[in-house]
């Protein structure tokens, strides 16, 4: 019982640390929406600097402490001044990326001047013991605890009541609104960094003669802060301390009673948080939930002569390499396909992974012993590592089905650590007796040998060729109906599941096929030599690697090669040294710095600006051959199609009358809808039916539940209850994307298109209903299906033909709108729900809408429910009009018994004429 009571004493002190610096955490991404992944570096960086000064220049200590708190604080204002405020209009990956950036540089320079050996500190606090209850316990641990609950107690006082708080927290919710009242958001951010950098220095100071001084012991301790500020939700200093000072105490009795188990400790804490995430986050974003732009992406357009080329070209410089440049060649070759797992995962999925190395360490794992153990030759060895790590991958995808930007983030980063922690770094699971790894000899391919260490241009020639087949892999699934779901769902997961999108396996697919990628290059890596050695395998690896994919452009596939080339040990590197003698030891340093350059210069990379100057050679070639090959020229570099791409639709043979004759579709029956957000009942016990072929009128003034009720009918908000029946079936209980599947569509306020897309992308992805085959399919032969008449037919009603191969960003105003619609059209459904379609649009384009809505009724057979303020189209356009007022059904009836019931004069504008009434309500 001692020893249970003294560890968690223990514990308290480390948790007290763990809760410091997630305060700093806390700090910088209340102040300005950004969190910081570098703010472990930062931390070290201060401690580095106390310890410079006290060691090597005599600076009495706490001077010295003095000095590397301020050397923090500086460094995390000129984070916020030189890399996040020129990002703040960028995407939320670049902003990310751009923390590890300063991650990276700043790792570097401390490696660079003091190594990654671990130095002993001697601790400056009262080292005593203390006996608490009969437990005895170092004096300091008490002193840790007493500091940070001081701290939390300051912070939680000056953000509750001071001027500088109450400022911080405005410009959190609302920044046009803060700077009306005389808040500078830059001012308070920068105000917030130095404070949140002053506690990660501070907190590095203090820990140093707990864990030792090292570049990778302060810069983990990231992991474990994150862990307590996601416990406080970034914005509470007391649950933030009361979650560092459980996180601590646990680790600290599983060190004591655990310690069988290698990496229990520092696992099973963040294990679970992750859970604690995964189980209150969300499987669609909320209403209102918007991203920036996103880095552009390539078309995954393959060019077979320039390939063949450039194939050819390679193997030739590897034939004619000296060892030294053919190791080099597979280092670049490698870290390109961890690259490419990349682009898969985050550039086409949109989902932000740091486990790529962890994936490449378990296709290393089970290919080490599937030879080690079981005797498999190479290639079969190969196979199992690739294959068996696709599970591990779709386990690293389940925290993506409930989460997403940099809480998926830390998820897969703190998942990967626990892998390495537990497996790499078990000697008994990642070595065989006598070897330093797992022992796997010298490497044959269908009786050739190709062992890296004796042939090493061979093994350098191997993993050329499966970097080739891997990117024309990726290159195929880009052009294919799984590319355009993933990018689909990239662009809005909340659009994307109302097409009937299964968002969930969208996810699973791209990160099992990522997964695959960076096992491939984790086998490559592992044997190359005698040995499969897991020290290759560093999950923060995973950081640097993210960054390159970023310099060489995270959505194209030209990217990789150029990218890898700023590693150390490659190409690059070997380069670096012939022109300065001793410039490949700066490669990660230099790396970090154009890492930096790049987001603020160019978010897209290398492979956008690779892209437009092959583009723009290919238009000039053909164009020397004539105005045809010209606009030839055009469309390859718009649409970037080939023989397997959607091409724009002949609509010539598209008839109206193909929609005429359409099978009309099934009734939906709602009753007693209930929606409760909290204590707030938005929609209350709704009731109403549509029938095929009519329109019904949902009004109501702002606020009524309007939308509110159509995101329950279509299964967007878990607060619903009451039934939807569509025909015969019960959808209440559906998924959204298995709603729209079963004929339920819907159009969105605020359009939520897929900029990302051009016109004719959106509608393919409406209309597309690939079979389950189709994913392991279009790995290997990308196809489409011509459009279904019913689109062509939308195309045409709706006006788009002469623009199916714009990017959605250059449509206008009203030909967004017309999109929305066309595409939740060519989801061919029994019922369309649109939200407020006519907003925005002139009287005109309301007239002309109106027509197209009865014709979707009368001509398609539709039922349509419209949520519109623009009561003159509701009362030309609807069968039927339901009011709404704060959630209750005042009114339903016919146009003509709407304007003449009392209840709507009642609840609306009392006296006035039974029109004027209502439309001045709405």
């Amino acid at each position: 019982m001692d020893d249970i009571l003294r560890f968690a004493l223990l514990g308290l002190g480390l948790g007290a640390l763990y809760a410091l610096t997630a305060h700093g955490i806390v700090l910088v991404y209340r102040g300005s929406g950004v969190l910081n992944f570098a703010h472990g570096a930062i931390g070290m960086a201060g401690a580095y600097v106390q310890w410079e000064l006290a060691v090597n220049h005599g600076v009495p200590y706490w001077p010295a402490v003095a000095c590397g708190v301020l050397g923090s604080t500086v460094l995390g204002v000129l984070t916020h001044l030189l890399v996040i405020r020129p990002l703040r209009r960028a995407s939320s990956l670049a902003r990310l990326v751009g923390t590890l950036a300063v991650f990276i540089v700043l790792t570097a320079v401390a490696v660079k001047r003091y190594g990654d050996s671990v130095q002993l500190v001697p601790a400056k606090l009262p080292s005593g013991l203390v006996e608490i209850a009969g437990a005895t316990v170092s004096e300091d641990r008490i002193w840790l605890l007493g500091i940070a609950v001081v701290v939390t107690a300051a912070l939680h006082a000056l953000y509750k009541r001071t001027l500088f708080g109450l400022g911080t927290t405005a410009v959190a919710e609302n920044q046009g609104a803060a700077a009306s009242l005389g808040w500078s958001a830059d001012l308070i951010a920068a105000a917030n960094w130095g404070l949140g950098s002053a506690l990660a220095g501070l907190t590095g100071i203090l820990i140093v003669p707990v864990i030792g001084l090292s570049v990778t012991g302060l810069t983990t301790l990231l992991l474990s802060a994150l862990a307590a500020a996601l416990v406080g939700r970034f914005s509470s200093f007391p649950v933030t301390l009361a979650g560092g000072l459980v996180i601590g105490v646990v680790q600290s009795e599983l060190t004591r009673f655990g310690s069988d188990v290698t990496g229990l400790a520092a696992s099973v804490p963040f294990l679970v948080i992750a859970l604690m995430l995964v189980a209150r986050g969300r499987a669609l974003p909320l209403r209102g939930t918007f991203l920036e732009r996103l880095p552009a992406l390539g078309t995954g357009r393959v060019r077979p002569v320039p390939l063949a080329l450039a194939v050819v070209t390679g193997l030739l410089l590897i034939g004619l390499s000296s060892p030294l440049w053919a190791d080099a060649i597979t280092n670049t070759l490698v870290l390109s396909l961890i690259i490419l797992s990349i682009i898969v995962v985050t550039g086409y999925a949109g989902q932000v992974s740091l486990a790529a190395y962890a994936l490449a360490g378990t296709g290393a794992f089970i290919a080490g012993h599937a030879a080690a153990d079981w005797g498999w030759p190479f290639e079969l060895a190969l196979l199992a590592g690739v294959l068996g790590t696709v599970p591990i991958g779709l386990l690293f995808a389940l925290p993506a089905v409930r989460t997403r930007g940099v809480n998926l983030a830390i998820i897969t980063l703190g998942l990967g650590t626990t892998l390495e922690t537990m497996v790499f770094q078990n000697t008994d699971l990642s070595t065989t007796p006598g070897s330093d790894g797992i022992a796997v000899g010298k490497q044959t391919l269908f009786g050739i040998d190709i062992s890296g260490v004796d042939h090493p241009q061979r093994y350098a020639a191997v993993v050329l060729v499966m970097f080739v087949a891997a990117t024309l892999v990726v290159a195929n699934v880009r052009r294919s109906r799984t590319g355009r779901r993933l990018i689909a769902v990239r662009a809005n997961e909340r659009a994307a599941a109302a097409l009937g999108i299964d968002v969930r396996a969208a996810k699973l697919y791209a990160f099992g096929l990522s997964a695959a990628i960076a096992a491939l290059a984790g086998v490559l890596t592992g044997f190359r030599s005698t040995s499969v050695v897991f020290a290759d395998f560093a999950s923060f690896e995973s950081i640097t690697a993210l960054g390159l994919a970023v310099i060489g452009g995270v959505g194209f596939l030209v990217g990789p090669l150029f990218a890898a080339t700023f590693a150390a040990g490659t190409v690059g590197a070997r380069f670096g040294d012939l022109v300065l003698p001793g410039l490949s030891e700066w490669m990660p340093l230099i790396g970090g710095i154009i890492l930096v350059l790049t987001l603020v210069g160019n978010q897209d990379g290398i492979g956008r600006e690779l892209g437009k100057q092959a583009s723009a050679a290919e238009r000039r070639l053909l164009s020397k051959r004539g105005p045809k090959h010209a606009g030839v020229a055009q469309g390859s570099a718009e649409a970037a199609t080939d023989g397997d791409e959607p091409v724009a639709p002949d609509l010539h043979h598209a008839a109206p009358s193909q929609a005429a004759h359409r099978t009309p579709g099934l009734p939906l029956h709602v009753r007693d809808l209930t929606v409760r957000y909290g204590g707030v009942v938005a929609v209350d016990g709704l009731s109403f039916d549509i029938e095929p072929g009519r329109v019904v009128g949902l009004i109501g003034p702002n606020g009524a539940g309007k939308t509110s009720a159509i995101d329950a009918v279509t299964g967007f908000t878990r607060a619903a209850s009451g039934s939807v029946r569509l025909g015969d079936r019960d959808v209440t209980r559906l998924p959204v994307h298995r709603r729209a599947g079963a004929g339920l569509s819907r159009s969105f306020q605020s359009l939520e298109l897929f900029e990302d897309m051009s016109v004719l992308d959106n509608l393919y992805a409406a209309c597309d209903r690939p079979g389950p085959w189709a994913y392991l399919k279009d790995l290997v032969r990308p196809g489409s299906r011509p459009l279904p008449a019913h689109v062509l037919v939308a195309i045409r009603e709706f006006g788009l033909e002469n623009a199916l191969d714009r990017p959605v960003g250059d449509l206008s105003y009203g030909e967004r709108r017309l999109l929305a619609i066309a595409r939740a059209v060519a989801t061919s459904p029994s019922v369309l729900l649109l939200d407020e379609p006519a907003a925005g649009l002139s009287d005109d384009e309301s007239r002309e809408l109106a027509h197209l809505v009865r014709r979707l009724a009368e001509d398609w057979g539709m039922g349509v429910l419209l949520v519109e303020h623009d009561v003159d189209m509701v009362m030309s356009v609807c069968d039927e009009v339901v009011v709404l007022d704060f959630g209750h059904r005042i009114c339903v009836g016919t146009p003509e018994e709407v304007r003449g019931d009392p209840a709507v004069r009642a609840a609306y504008l009392g006296d006035l004429a039974p029109e004027e009434a209502v439309e001045g309500a709405l």
